[in-house]
């Protein structure tokens, strides 16, 4: 397991979206499990080179989200009772969500989005040809 998360300075989203992406990445894969300690605010601000104001809105965009809790002297854990499973369906259902919304806005039917999902599943399941 490790604390360390990997911030672009190229990269267009703000730094603290990049921490909360990243936080919850870690959580996904199972690295920072529930009742893991997160570093501290000041701990990650100096590991990552952002603001602590940064930090500590990444860290209150994720306790909204219910995927961490502070608490007082004891600083932030991931939240008990946050399932992998469930997550990785949110994160999903955010994805399909996109996909849905570009379909609408280049005027992609649904039929169409069908057949086009269908095919990348079927190259998905394609093992590639060897040489």
């Amino acid at each position: 397991m490790t604390d360390e998360l990997f911030l672009s300075q190229t990269d267009s989203r703000p730094m603290y979206l990049q921490v909360v992406e990243q936080i919850k990445l870690k959580i996904m894969a199972g690295d920072w499990p529930n009742g893991y300690a997160l570093p501290s605010i000041r701990e990650l601000a100096a590991a990552t080179k952002v603001s602590v104001i940064t930090i500590k809105r990444a860290y209150s965009e994720l306790e909204q989200a219910g995927l961490i809790v502070t608490r007082p002297g004891r600083g932030s854990l991931v939240a008990e009772g946050i399932g992998q499973g469930a997550l990785r369906h949110q994160e999903l259902n955010h994805h399909i969500a996109q996909l849905l919304e570009a379909a609408d806005k280049f005027g992609i039917d649904n039929h169409t989005l069908q057949q086009q999902l269908a095919e990348a599943l079927k190259q998905r399941q394609t093992p590639p040809a060897s040489e």
